[in-house]
């Protein structure tokens, strides 16, 4: 059976929807797109607040939206809110308001939730994703506040950084400037340079990036122009700065009949042709691909994951570990400990599943707290649990959101020997749903830590179960455990205010 899904992307600069037939034995396949142009980003990006003009504007686009859908006959949707409606201070407000004049239910994705999806759309292309990135690439997805630069090694994510390059940020920089057109582009780049040299230096250094692969919204209809069709998503590095070259020379009135764009589009496109050019210096990289894909690919890719239309041969979930991975390396953390930390946490996990109610997402987030738990001891070794905290905070996870990067930085700040207050939750600002999360996750992990505490000692297994109201742990280690067994009974009373089990540790030599 097939069904008709829309996917809605609430830019800074445009809305987007596109219509797909999904289908178990078809796939998925799009019968339609529609944009609107709305420069949201100009009210958020300069008062952080959405003017009643822009929000009349906006609803009456997704009005229209809604129109489409009606007359396709639309089963399902997701819309999503970006930078522009994230960064808004009456962003409840706004959402309120298109709710009750479009029927709408926006929802608002945080920045790596975001990018994720749009990496989820270049991933659904396929083998050609999976040859560049094992090769060594970059994607550079650059959107109106920001650009997202992840990186693969061998095929792995192994970071993804957040610049404060966005080309509507860019450009009201210089609209404020207001500099002679033969000044515009060396502007520009200046702006990109001073933002590109600390990531060089911090990211670059160890990793070898031959091909780039680009999301955004006007670079691909300039390749369009220049390449044969054969070849109009691939271009050489080179190729690429010869056509930099003329389109810098041009107003954007020109830029828009030369490249056939918008000439109100056409101010957004020099920023994003040099941020990759930037980006293509920086790198050495030898070739660009554009695969054309945009946000509401991604959401519909992602829709059609869930709901069983499209399996993916990719693992997302393993490019979210890797991450974690590369940034405890960057912080020196004990690759040892943080293995025999995460293999107790998740044993406890499982060996609990009857009392704490948790699924398969809050193990991934217990995960990358065990994985992550001793970055901040790079950073101090009085006080660890705040420079993780803080670490963690603001680092981006790819496909993480905000609040589960809170859960997985609150449940590591109080994994450390302190007396742990309740009101620490409080403070988070969590919802009821995330408090009770980070409540748990902190128990077990705090537990856990317990039975990892020295690289001089290691055990073989673990095993936890529950019997008659205790939580039995049973380690087989062929080392003393004396100080483990002290150390973890200093942790059980968290676990057991929070899950009614007093946890008992056991010991079996493994030398017998």
């Amino acid at each position: 059976m097939k069904r008709l899904f829309a996917a809605i992307d609430a830019g800074s600069y445009e809305f987007e929807m596109k219509i797909f037939e999904m289908g178990a034995k078809s796939g998925i396949r799009e019968i339609d797109h529609v944009r609107r142009r709305i420069d949201l980003g100009d009210d958020t990006f300069h008062t952080g607040l959405i003017s009643y003009a822009k929000m009349d504007e906006l609803c009456d686009i997704l009005k229209g939206f809604v129109d489409v859908m009606n007359t396709y006959k639309v089963e399902k949707y997701r819309a999503y809110g970006t930078s522009a409606i994230r960064e808004t201070v009456n962003s409840n407000v706004v959402l309120d308001q298109i709710k009750l004049r479009t029927g709408l239910d926006i929802n608002i994705l945080s920045n790596s939730e975001q990018r994720f999806l749009e990496y989820k759309s270049v991933a659904s292309r396929g083998e050609r994703f999976e040859k560049l990135i094992e090769q060594g690439a970059a994607i550079v997805d650059i959107g109106g506040g920001s650009t997202q630069v992840s990186l693969f090694k061998k095929g792995q994510l192994v970071t993804s950084v957040n610049l404060h390059l966005g080309i509507l940020r860019i450009r009201d920089k210089l609209t404020k400037l207001q500099p002679d057109m033969s000044h515009y582009a060396g502007y520009i780049s200046e702006i990109i340079l001073n933002e590109l040299h600390i990531f060089k230096k911090l990211y670059l250094t160890d990793h070898e990036i031959r091909n780039i692969i680009v999301v955004d919204d006007y670079i691909s209809v300039l390749m369009k122009r220049y390449l044969p069709k054969k070849d109009a998503d691939m271009i050489p590095a080179e190729a690429y700065r010869e056509k930099l070259a003329k389109l810098m020379v041009l107003s954007p009135y020109e830029a828009s009949e030369f490249d056939g764009i918008l000439e109100e589009n056409a101010s957004l496109l020099l920023p994003s042709a040099l941020i990759i050019s930037h980006i293509l210096d920086a790198t050495n990289a030898r070739k660009l691909w554009i695969p054309g894909v945009s946000l509401s690919d991604g959401i519909a890719y992602d829709y059609a994951q869930t709901n069983k239309y499209i399996s993916s041969t990719h693992d997302f979930e393993k490019d979210i570990l890797s991450s974690a991975q590369y940034i405890a390396q960057r912080y020196n953390s004990s690759q040892t400990l943080s293995d025999e930390l995460m293999n107790a946490a998740l044993n406890i996990f499982d060996g609990t599943k009857k009392v704490h109610g948790l699924g398969k997402r809050e193990k991934l987030l217990l995960t990358l707290a065990a994985r992550m738990r001793d970055v901040g001891r790079y950073v101090t070794m009085s006080s660890p649990a705040e420079a993780s905290f803080a670490i963690i905070m603001g680092s981006e996870i790819m496909g993480i959101s905000h609040m589960e990067r809170k859960i997985i930085a609150t449940a590591v700040k109080n994994s450390y020997p302190n007396d742990i207050s309740y009101s620490v939750f409080d403070e988070m600002d969590f919802d009821e749903s995330s408090y009770r999360t980070a409540v748990k996750l902190t128990a077990i992990l705090r537990l856990a830590t317990g039975l990892s505490r020295s690289t001089r000692k290691s055990y073989e297994a673990v095993k936890s179960v529950i019997d008659d109201g205790k939580l039995v742990i049973t380690v087989s280690s062929s080392d003393n455990m004396m100080l483990e067994k002290g150390l973890f009974f200093e942790r059980a009373d968290t676990f057991e205010e929070v899950f009614g089990l007093r946890p008992i540790l056991k010991v079996r030599d493994c030398r017998r």
